[in-house]
């Protein structure tokens, strides 16, 4: 039944001349089953509350809830096409009541991680895009028909919208980073082995991929108290992000995936002064794939120790700043960040060698992100000590990886298995840290059994290089004629 409904939107999303691409489709998809969810739970919180003989206070009032304005229903409990508005009158009235209404719940709230404040934050960020109330009302009749208060229902759907949001990465333009693929979020979540009372952190959230699949690790990882059900709801998972529709989809995304009030926040993490950061702001466990080949104005740079244009340098310092002493990363990077030989790039390597123990290492091949056209790698490491070894993994499937032959959970199995006792085997290897050379701290990837060093770079990669440098070069010429 949600297969083919979300088939039967795409359908009339299709016709829409405001809806051009599958971002648009997932972004209008998503605020519309975010106001039927939020029905459900209204209508949960006030049975509840009538069984223990108490009355419910309503988030929406009550003409703008779904049963009011999107599926008024007759005494048989079925669509009462008198009172359901559609055509201009119901482009009208998202437009210029709902909208506007939901919009002022940021402001209401009595804190960032209420659902009053999700409410407020989603319905600020984006806009109505389908121009017809005749369409509007068929893709509401779609998503009216869907139930998901069930942990069947849901789990089903989070399914189906998982495969959306991996469609609109696939898509190309920049909707491919909203998606880190599932298999290799779940490698590096079995590697790290969060615990439940830790605290979980990814502050490039994107779709909240790291979070979902972290919160299907913790359940799955035994029999949870009531407790420890609480602590998963209120207390474990914290992201942010940047862009307007990447936040609302891990919103929705969480949502559908048990997580009923996501402590997401929609802010760029980077704007952030990492000298501000106490004890109090800091995680158990960062879980995270930044945002990489972007450029931070100046000022941004500021922020931190490191200074450098692209943006995952700076996610990098970030993450290790704000994670605990005894804290645990698995971060996804790109692979030229083990090579480069720009200020930043010997920099950073260098903290993180001398603050972090950088135990593994798993090289991604070409083709892993679809559509992204850049190798990458994912650094494990333990903040508070000093790195003495490096296991290095070389992942190779056997075969080109692209969209129709992605990776999968089978792929990344033996990584998994050697990783526990970081054996040597034809993929992987270790690197002692003493031998590192300590004026590059080079970390190229060097398989011994294949003889050759496997991180190639691209022209592209190169030339980016040469314009760091180029940079470097010019902010010391111009602190040079400042001088004279």
């Amino acid at each position: 039944m949600f297969e083919q409904a979300f088939k039967n939107i795409d359908d009339v999303l299709w016709k829409e001349a405001g809806c051009t691409t599958e971002l648009d489709y997932t972004e209008q998809t998503s605020w519309l089953l975010f106001l039927k969810y939020l029905d459900g739970l209204e209508q949960d919180r006030a049975d509840e509350a009538a069984l223990a003989g108490k009355s419910y206070s309503y988030i929406l009032d009550a003409p703008y809830r779904w049963e009011s304005w999107a599926a008024p229903k007759d005494k048989d409990g079925r669509l009462d096409h008198n009172a359901a508005m559609t055509g201009d009158d119901l482009i009208d009235f998202v437009n210029h009541r709902l909208f506007p209404y939901l919009y002022r719940f940021t402001a209401k709230a009595t804190g960032p991680n209420t659902i009053e404040y999700k409410i407020g934050q989603i319905f600020s960020e984006i806009k109505n895009k389908i121009t017809s109330g005749y369409n509007l009302r068929e893709i509401i009749d779609q998503i009216d028909a869907l139930r998901f208060r069930s942990q069947t229902e849901k789990h089903e759907l989070s399914h189906l919208y998982e495969a959306k949001i991996k469609n609109m990465g696939n898509a190309g333009r920049n909707g491919g980073e909203y998606y880190t693929p599932r298999p290799l979020i779940r490698a590096i979540v079995r590697v790290v082995k969060p615990r439940i009372g830790e605290t979980i952190y990814d502050p490039a959230v994107g779709s909240a991929g790291f979070l979902c699949e972290a919160f299907e690790f913790l359940k799955s990882s035994g029999t949870l108290t009531t407790k420890d059900l609480t602590t998963l709801q209120t207390r474990t998972f914290y992201g942010k992000e940047k862009k307007s529709l990447a936040y609302v989809i891990a919103i929705m995304n969480m949502i559908l995936h048990g997580i009923e009030a996501p402590n997401i926040l929609h802010t760029n993490t980077l704007t952030e002064n990492l000298a501000d950061v106490q004890e109090k702001d800091r995680y158990d466990v960062v879980l995270a794939n930044p945002p990489f080949g972007g450029k931070e104005r100046k000022e941004v740079q500021q922020n931190f120790p490191i200074r450098s244009g692209e943006t995952a340098f700076l996610f990098l310092q970030h993450f290790i700043k704000m994670m605990k002493a005894g804290g645990r990363g698995g971060v996804v990077i790109k692979n030229t960040f083990l090579s480069n030989t720009d200020n930043a790039s010997v920099s950073l390597r260098k903290l993180l060698l001398e603050t972090c123990n950088l135990h593994t290492v798993l090289d991604c091949p070409g083709g892993t992100f679809q559509g992204a056209g850049v190798k990458t790698v994912v650094l494990f490491f333990d903040k508070g000590w000093p790195t003495r070894k490096v296991w290095f993994y070389q992942l190779d499937p056997g075969r080109n990886l692209g969209k129709t032959n992605p990776l999968n959970d089978a792929d990344l199995a033996e990584f998994i298995e050697l990783q526990k006792t970081q054996a040597d085997s034809p993929k992987s290897w270790s690197l002692d840290a003493a031998s590192i050379d300590k004026s590059t701290f080079d970390l190229s990837v060097k398989n011994p059994s294949g003889g050759q060093e496997i991180t190639h770079r691209s022209p592209a990669d190169i030339l980016e290089e040469i314009a760091t440098l180029d940079a470097e070069s010019a902010e010391v010429l111009e602190s040079i004629r400042g001088l004279l």
